[in-house]
């Protein structure tokens, strides 16, 4: 199973619709939050990808455009393998991702998807897939615009950041 992970595009629908197109191929999208208006332009120009997507809801957005974005979810993913998205705000992600780390877990998730923080993050810590794509629309870490990609297959988990193509 391919997953791509998008959050963060802050007006950048541009940055937002050549990543889905991009990885059209993608069995789910999740985006993580700021970027409800970009989000909603895309399902109207690409309505094949609502079938596929899910969101949360990130602290600029208003919920009005995409009612059914939610403040967290949990999805099953195939192999028994769990994953727990939220933007991260709630949980203070700026400050470390501790708090957040302990509610995946106390969900039995073993990946754990936020953004918020416009960084890259991709690591393995006490039994827990941690990703953050950083953003596509703009990014704080000095890096360019990225999104994150998440393979999962009898094998195991595999993450990943790629840059947003086109992007300086």
């Amino acid at each position: 199973m391919r997953i791509i992970v998008l959050s963060d595009s802050h007006g950048n629908y541009g940055a937002l619709r050549r990543v889905v197109q991009l990885q059209q191929e993608a069995d789910l999208f999740v985006f993580l939050g700021d970027g409800e208006r970009d989000v909603n332009l895309l399902l109207q120009t690409e309505p094949w990808v609502g079938e596929k997507l899910l969101c949360v809801k990130g602290n600029c957005d208003g919920g009005l455009l995409i009612p059914e974005m939610r403040f967290e979810l949990e999805y099953t993913l195939p192999f028994g393998h769990k994953l727990f998205a939220a933007h991260g705000d709630r949980y203070h992600v700026g400050f470390g991702t501790e708090r957040m780390a302990w509610e995946a877990q106390h969900r039995n998730a073993d990946i754990l998807l936020y953004g918020h923080t416009h960084c890259r993050d991709a690591r393995y810590e006490d039994g827990l897939y941690i990703l953050n794509p950083g953003s596509i629309g703009s990014p704080r870490d000095g890096r360019k615009p990225a999104y994150g990609v998440i393979s999962v297959s009898e094998n195991g988990v595999l993450t990943n950041h790629m840059d947003v193509p086109g992007a300086v």
